[in-house]
C-alpha cells in the first residue's frame, strides 16, 4: 500500500547503469520511495568492468533495500541485445509483466572523452566507441523494455544526460552523446504518448560522484575541502539530489504534462521541494550566472 513517505510502493523500476554516480543515486532514491528496483551494470562481485572501479551493482542493491525498497542486482552488458532481452524477460516473469519506470543511465564514457583535441585530431575508434557505449546502450535497453510499459499503458522513461541546453559541452563526441540522449527522450515521448507512457531527459548540476570526489582528493565527509582547488565545487550536488528529482517525477500523477522535456535538478527542486542529502538545494545555473557567466557566457536555456 502506498504512503506519503513511499509513494512508489508496489512500482517496479529498472535502472540501467546504476553501479555508481547518478545511476546509483536514482536507484537508491527510487527504493526509498518504496519501489522494487532492478539495478544493472557490468561491475559486480563477479568482476569489474573495463573501468576498473570498486563500486558494484550488489552494493547498490543493498543500499536500495536499506533505504526501504527492494534492490535486485542483475549483471548486464547493455551493449549486448541478448543480455538486455534476458534481463527484461526476467523482470516480466518475476513481476507479472510489470515495469513502471525505466532509467537509462548507462555512461562509462569518462576515460573515452578527449577534452584536449578537436574532432580532426581525435582517435576515431575511441570516439565511436563512446557513442556506442553512451547512446546505443540506451536504444537497446528501451527497445526491449518499452513493450512492458506499452502493454500496461503506463510508465515513465528517464534518459540521464549532462546539460539540458544547446550549449557546446567542450568535447565533440561527449557533446554529441549527451545531446543525442536528450533527443532519445524527445523521440520516445512522441511514440509513447498515445500509449500513456512519458519520457523525459534529466540532468544534474555539478555532480559530486565517487570519481569526482576522488579527483578532488576528498570524501563525502569532507567534500567542502575540495573548494580550495575549485570554488565551483562548493556548489556541487550529490547523486541523491538527482535521485530525489527522478523519484518526484515518477510519483507525479501528472507526469504526462512533462513528456518530451529536458529537465534539470535545479528546476525540479523548486516545483517538488526536495533537498539534497544535507538539506541544501543546489542551483547550478544560479551559481553560473553570478560567478561564471561573465567569463564563459550564458549557460543557455532549455532545449
Amino acid at each position: 500500500m502506498k504512503s506519503a513517505k513511499q509513494p512508489l510502493a508496489g512500482k517496479v523500476a529498472l535502472v540501467a547503469g546504476g553501479t555508481r554516480g547518478g545511476g546509483r543515486g536514482i536507484a537508491v532514491e527510487l527504493g526509498a520511495a518504496g519501489a522494487i528496483v532492478y539495478v544493472t551494470g557490468r561491475s559486480s562481485g563477479a568482476g569489474r568492468s573495463d573501468l576498473d572501479r570498486p563500486e558494484t551493482i550488489e552494493e547498490t542493491a543493498e543500499q536500495i533495500t536499506a533505504a526501504g525498497g527492494t534492490g535486485i542486482a542483475v549483471r548486464t552488458d547493455h551493449s549486448r541485445p541478448e543480455d538486455v532481452r534476458a534481463l527484461v524477460d526476467r523482470i516480466a516473469a518475476q513481476q507479472n509483466g510489470r515495469l513502471d519506470i525505466l532509467v537509462n543511465s548507462v555512461w562509462g564514457g569518462d576515460p573515452l572523452t578527449d577534452w584536449e583535441h578537436p574532432l580532426w585530431e581525435q582517435d576515431l575508434d575511441t570516439g565511436l566507441r563512446l557513442l556506442r557505449q553512451a547512446v546505443e546502450t540506451h536504444v537497446i535497453t528501451s527497445r526491449f523494455a518499452l513493450p512492458l510499459m506499452v502493454a500496461r499503458r503506463s510508465g515513465l522513461v528517464v534518459e540521464v544526460t549532462d546539460g539540458n541546453t544547446a550549449r557546446y559541452r567542450g568535447s565533440f563526441f561527449y557533446d554529441l552523446a549527451k545531446s543525442a540522449v536528450i533527443r532519445l527522450a524527445v523521440a520516445q515521448a512522441a511514440e509513447l504518448k498515445q500509449h500513456c507512457v512519458a519520457a523525459v531527459a534529466i540532468t544534474p548540476g555539478f555532480l559530486r560522484s565517487e570519481a569526482m570526489l576522488e579527483g578532488f582528493g576528498v570524501t563525502e565527509a569532507n567534500w567542502r575541502d575540495g573548494a580550495a582547488k575549485d570554488p565551483d565545487f562548493a556548489h556541487s550536488e550529490t547523486p541523491t539530489y538527482l535521485g530525489r528529482a527522478v523519484a518526484a517525477l515518477a510519483s507525479d500523477p501528472g507526469i504526462m504534462t512533462k513528456t518530451g522535456q529536458a529537465l534539470a535538478t535545479w528546476g525540479l527542486y523548486k516545483e517538488y521541494g526536495f533537498t539534497d542529502a544535507d538539506g541544501s538545494q543546489p542551483d547550478w545555473p544560479a551559481h553560473w550566472a553570478s560567478a561564471l557567466e561573465e567569463e564563459l557566457g550564458p549557460l543557455g536555456g532549455p532545449l
